[in-house]
């Protein structure tokens, strides 16, 4: 009972590595490779995940929560290892402004007063994430209610 409580509270759901955004400096091919290659992760854990019904606590295809979700994939697509709640990730990374986003970012959202949810940057303005209403699906960071509670973006 105090897990849910804890999990509900702390939203959905040590990086060894980090994800591969080059600088500005480097060669422009090698940015764009590694950008593809972040994206085509991203599309295959979609694929192997759609419609994963949410469970709150859940880390399995039987359910899983975002803040599960994104570590998960984290760990399956990159090899990097996540905190298991929304408010833990939400401490990892450097914050990046919204103009800015990258495939393999974190993106945070107040869904209320006390829940956050998580999801991972694709492209534009398209977010991986596990939904409460449909399970894990791909979602327009610029729709209306994403728009409205849009609080915060990492990049690891």
């Amino acid at each position: 009972m105090a897990f849910a409580i804890t999990t509900l509270l702390n939203g959905c759901g040590t990086l060894p590595d980090r994800l591969d955004h080059s600088s500005p400096s480097l060669q422009t091919g090698k940015i764009d490779r590694q950008t593809n290659k972040t994206k085509t992760q991203l599309y295959a854990q979609h694929k192997a995940w759609k419609g994963v019904r949410y469970q709150l606590g859940g880390l399995s295809k039987k359910g899983i929560d975002c803040s599960g979700f994104v570590s998960v994939t984290f760990k399956e697509q990159f090899g990097i290892t996540l905190p298991r709640t929304t408010r833990q990730q939400a401490q990892k990374g450097v914050e990046i402004p919204r103009a800015q986003l990258k495939a393999g970012d974190l993106v945070f959202f107040k869904t209320s007063l006390n829940v956050r949810h998580v999801g991972i940057y694709i492209e534009g303005g398209k977010f991986l994430h596990a939904s409460t209403s449909r399970g894990v699906m791909i979602s327009d960071i610029n729709n209306t209610y994403w728009r409205k509670h849009y609080w915060k973006a990492t990049r690891l």
